[in-house]
């Protein structure tokens, strides 16, 4: 019955797809490299917020040679502002292993392309039918939502069976001819029009006529997805330390939350590290406020900034200039809510 529905969804999806696609640059040239770097940028990210990393990512790292080689650093400050660092640390990780492993030649099976580090089974399936047009599904959150209403179906799509089921109900209808593009099909439709929140939008899409959620009125409650568990809330203070112009850096653990980036330096409220960090700043002054949401934290951050009496610093930590903030030191966008009150202190010391 499942596949007899998909069935039927097939030719309209595609005809519908062939019509209303986003031009997107990975689409013109889906080669297999730009087809994964587009994916891994795209997983928790908006396609507008991806457009112009993906262009300046290409332009400096074109092909899986340049990614393995390039120093980490530089990767980090490339990635800097899409958030989930580890997902670039895995891409270098899986272009050393297209170099060492495949010979510098992309994988074109779907289970060498699955075991290249951070790969999973939607992006494997992604990849391999888009960039090699292997009869594979690519079943991701906008994927389940389509198929959990378009089916009426109540099952928890967070779990990893859901997911399984999806895919074998898709095996039994992908279009051999054009697995790619039908997979692309129902990717787009969930995003631009089987929309999240109850809000989709029904009059433009091809599976309206088949569309068990709409036609029983349970557009809101499909698809089910369990509740997350509430996130830890931590009070943090941030130091905004200037000397000569520049202002203070340290780099985070290797391993952990923002693993190897550059943080203003911070520590958890009613904390005082100044002394043990063997800083000495005659004034602090008010710097401002931000909250970030990571998966399972949240920061809730206040700044004080001032200008320590000499230049000396922990090891490894450094003092840099704006432009370094711009162009070598990769600051997590979880600092952003401060980048005002930085701008303000460094147009004073230069008399804007």
């Amino acid at each position: 019955m499942e596949s007899d529905i998909l069935s039927q969804l097939v030719l309209p999806l595609l005809q519908w797809f062939s019509e209303h696609a986003r031009t997107l640059p990975w689409r013109s040239d889906p080669t297999p490299y730009h087809v994964w770097v587009s994916e891994i940028m795209l997983q928790q990210t908006r396609v507008a917020a991806v457009l112009d990393y993906y262009r300046r990512f290409m332009e400096e790292l074109p092909g899986p040679a340049e990614l393995a080689a390039v120093d980490e650093d530089r990767l980090m400050k490339l990635w800097q502002g899409l958030g989930y660092y580890n997902r670039a640390r895995n891409l270098q990780k899986a272009a050393r292993q297209v170099m060492e492993e495949f010979h510098g030649v992309f994988p074109g099976t779907y289970e060498e392309i699955r075991s290249l580090a951070g790969v999973g089974d939607y992006t494997a399936g992604a990849i391999a039918s888009i960039a090699f047009g292997l009869p594979v599904p690519a079943v991701d959150g906008n994927v389940l939502r389509v198929l959990a209403r378009i089916l009426g179906d109540g099952r928890d799509i967070s779990l990893q069976q859901t997911k399984d089921w999806a895919r074998a109900r898709l095996m039994e209808v992908i279009p051999l001819q054009c697995p790619g593009i039908f997979n692309q099909a129902l990717m787009e439709l969930g995003a631009t029009v089987c929309l999240p929140n109850g809000a989709p939008l029904c009059e433009q899409c091809p599976a309206a006529e088949l569309c068990a959620a709409r036609r029983t009125g349970r557009i809101g409650e499909l698809p089910v997805k369990a509740a997350k568990k509430a996130r830890r809330v931590e009070e943090r203070t941030v130091f905004l330390l200037f000397h000569n112009g520049c202002v203070a850096l340290r780099q985070r653990p290797k391993r952990g939350l923002l693993a190897g980036l550059w943080e203003y330096p911070n520590a958890l409220r009613g904390e005082e590290p100044l002394e043990g960090w063997g800083i000495s700043v005659p004034k602090l002054a008010f710097g401002g406020t931000g909250k970030h949401i990571f998966s399972h934290i949240e920061w809730h951050m206040t700044a004080q900034l001032g200008e320590t009496e000499s230049g000396t610093l922990p090891d490894g930590w450094v003092w840099a200039s704006p432009q370094e903030l711009r162009e070598v030191y990769a600051v997590p966008n979880a600092f952003d809510a401060f980048a005002r009150t930085l701008t303000s202190f460094f147009e004073g010391l230069n008399g804007a």
